[in-house]
């Protein structure tokens, strides 16, 4: 099974070389590697294209201007191959297993469209404090997702490559274009999880999400949630749920504020 590893890559000259070698230590091997460079300005491309001289699975696309997050992936997929997509920071890194134990699980044929695992933090101190997990998979996920993202980091998904086709990824906020559509495919397919930690999630002051770390606080995931409703507008429980994850947001935002 060839599965498509897409990693977005932007001024991280510091440490994609590290998140490349990262796939490239994999025990699982039918893979190919879609890295998209959004208009770096630092080493980053030239990194990359010294490691990809070196192995043929990897395809560099430079973006000739920044376009975002959800511009660069979508652009991406148009050029996948693999029957899975798999989400790779370029900041992060995977566990040599990582892959070899997702299609494992894969191969037994159960029914679901999206696959993630714990995740182990490091690079910074400052480590925050996530819910786990818990209960019993594949499941259904769609309303747990209304008060936060009980899925840590993009590097740790694989989803079916037409489920993508699916969904769109307009989110009103960039950063947070992975609970936007985390729901949406929530909805489409259940989730299984992995309680291993096979991706290591770095924390520092110049990641994607801590560069605005007000932007939590939007309502990428109400926007998800809304979109659904105006596909199903007599669905009572859906609108009341949008209802409660409205009010426990803006709840989290006032504590935001008034701890700081």
């Amino acid at each position: 099974m060839l599965i498509t590893i897409v990693i977005t890559s932007y001024n991280y000259q510091k440490y994609i070389k590290d998140t490349i070698n990262s796939v490239l230590n994999q025990t699982y091997k039918n893979w190919e590697m879609i890295v998209i460079d959004d208009a770096s300005t630092d080493s980053s491309v030239e990194i990359i294209k010294e490691i990809s001289k070196n192995d043929t699975r990897i395809k560099l696309i430079q973006n000739n201007k920044n376009i975002g997050l959800k511009n660069s992936i979508q652009k991406a997929l148009k050029e996948a191959s693999g029957e899975w997509i798999a989400f790779l920071e370029s900041d992060d890194l995977w566990k040599e297993d990582y892959l070899e134990k997702k299609i494992a699980i894969i191969n037994k044929g159960n029914h679901f469209g999206l696959i993630f695992n714990d995740a182990e933090l490091f690079g910074t101190n400052n480590y925050k404090k996530f819910p786990k997990v818990k209960g019993e998979f594949p499941r259904n996920m769609f309303y747990e997702f209304g008060i936060y993202n009980p899925i840590l980091t993009m590097s740790s998904i694989m989803v079916h490559k037409n489920l993508l086709k699916l969904i769109n990824f307009d989110t009103p906020i960039d950063k947070l274009l992975d609970w936007y559509i985390y729901i949406q495919l929530a909805k489409l397919t259940d989730f299984y999880f992995i309680p291993e930690k096979l991706t290591k999630w770095r924390q520092h002051e110049k990641s994607y999400i801590s560069t605005n770390p007000k932007c939590k606080f939007k309502l990428a995931n109400i926007s998800a949630y809304i979109n659904v409703l105006k596909q199903e507008p007599f669905n009572l429980r859906l609108l009341i749920f949008i209802i409660y994850a409205t009010v426990g947001m803006c709840l989290k935002r006032l504590k935001y504020y008034l701890i700081r």
